[in-house]
C-alpha cells in the first residue's frame, strides 16, 4: 500500500515472536524499506527474563523471515538502557544500508505491574527507565544522524492507551507512556525545522506475547476467567474486537510515508474507538 522503497528502518525490541515490534519490522520490509532488528538478547535477571524479551535466535529467526519473503534486514543487539548501545543501533543502519529514514521506539516493559503502596523503586526504574528514557536515547541518536543526512526522516514512539488514562495497578507504566506522549511533542518541536516528523501510536490491548501475559495477569487480579476478561474488554470497544499487532504495523507504515507528510506531534489512538481524544 505504501511504497516506503530506499528507506531504512531501526525497530527496537523487535526480536520476539508475536510481537508489536516483529509486526512492525515484517510491515516495513514489506513496503520495501531495509530494516534493522533489534532486541535486549538475552535474558538479565528477574526484570528481564527470557520469557518478557527478544532473543538474539528469535531476532536472527525474524530477520531470516523477512529476508525469505523478500526483504532486507539485519539484526542488532541493542539494551536501550544502554546510551552507547541506541547509539550504535542507529549507527548499524548507516554501516549496512548508507542511512537511516526510520526510528521505531517499540522497546518497553508492560510486565512490572503492581499497586502503588507495593510498587518497588528498581521496578520503577525500570520501567520509566525502559519505556521513557530508552525512547529518548532513540530520538536523540536517530535525529542526529538524520540531521546530519540533511533530507528529513520519521520517528515512531510506540506509547500507549495508557497514554491517555489511568490503570489501577500500573503506575509505572502509565507514567512512562504519559511521558512519552510529552517527549513525542516536544522533539516534534524541535526537529521540525529539520524536516524530522515525530509521532507517537497509542494502541489499545493487543494479545501479543506480552499482552497475553496481560490478560493472565489483570483477570486474576480482577477475578474473573480470561474468557469474561476479554468478553468485557470487547463490550467496550465500539468497533468490537480487540487491537491486532497489523492495526499497529499498518498505522506505522502510514506514518512513515509521504501521505503522512504533513503530520508530526500527534499520538494517534488505534484502539477501534475506546479511546477518542
Amino acid at each position: 500500500m505504501y511504497d516506503l522503497k530506499g528507506k531504512v528502518a531501526v525497530v527496537t525490541g523487535a526480536g520476539r515472536h508475536r510481537g508489536l515490534g516483529e509486526a512492525m519490522a515484517k510491515r516495513l520490509a514489506a513496503e520495501g524499506a531495509r530494516v534493522v532488528v533489534t532486541d535486549i538478547g538475552t535474558a538479565k535477571g528477574p526484570q528481564f527474563a527470557q520469557q518478557h524479551i527478544g532473543t538474539t535466535s528469535e531476532m536472527d529467526e525474524i530477520v531470516a523471515e523477512i529476508k525469505k519473503a523478500g526483504g532486507q534486514a539485519v539484526a542488532q543487539v541493542c539494551d536501550v538502557l544502554d546510551e552507547g548501545q541506541v547509539a550504535a543501533a542507529v549507527q548499524k543502519a548507516v554501516s549496512a544500508f548508507g542511512r537511516i529514514d526510520v526510528m521505531v521506539n517499540n522497546a518497553g516493559i508492560g510486565y512490572l505491574m503492581t499497586d502503588i503502596l507495593s510498587l518497588e523503586q528498581k521496578d520503577w526504574d525500570a520501567v520509566l527507565n525502559v519505556n521513557l528514557r530508552g525512547c529518548f536515547f532513540g530520538a536523540k541518536h536517530a535525529a542526529k544522524q538524520m540531521i546530519k543526512q540533511g533530507s528529513g526522516g520519521i520517528i515512531i514512539n510506540i506509547a500507549s492507551q495508557a497514554a491517555k488514562r489511568g490503570f489501577a495497578g500500573a503506575a509505572a507504566y502509565v507514567s512512562s507512556k504519559h511521558g512519552l506522549v510529552g517527549l513525542t511533542r516536544t522533539a516534534a518541536l524541535e526537529f521540525g525545522k529539520h524536516k524530522i516528523r515525530v509521532n507517537s501510536i497509542c494502541p489499545n490491548h493487543v494479545t501479543t506475547g506480552l499482552g497475553a501475559w496481560q490478560n493472565e495477569h489483570f483477570s486474576a487480579a480482577g477475578g474473573q476467567s480470561e474468557e469474561q476478561y476479554m468478553a468485557a474488554m470487547r463490550s467496550r470497544i465500539p468497533l468490537g474486537r480487540v487491537g491486532l499487532s497489523s492495526d499497529i504495523a499498518a498505522t506505522a507504515a502510514f506514518l512513515c510515508s509521504g501521505e503522512a507528510e504533513y503530520i508530526t506531534g500527534q499520538n494517534f489512538d488505534v484502539s477501534g474507538g475506546e479511546e477518542m481524544h
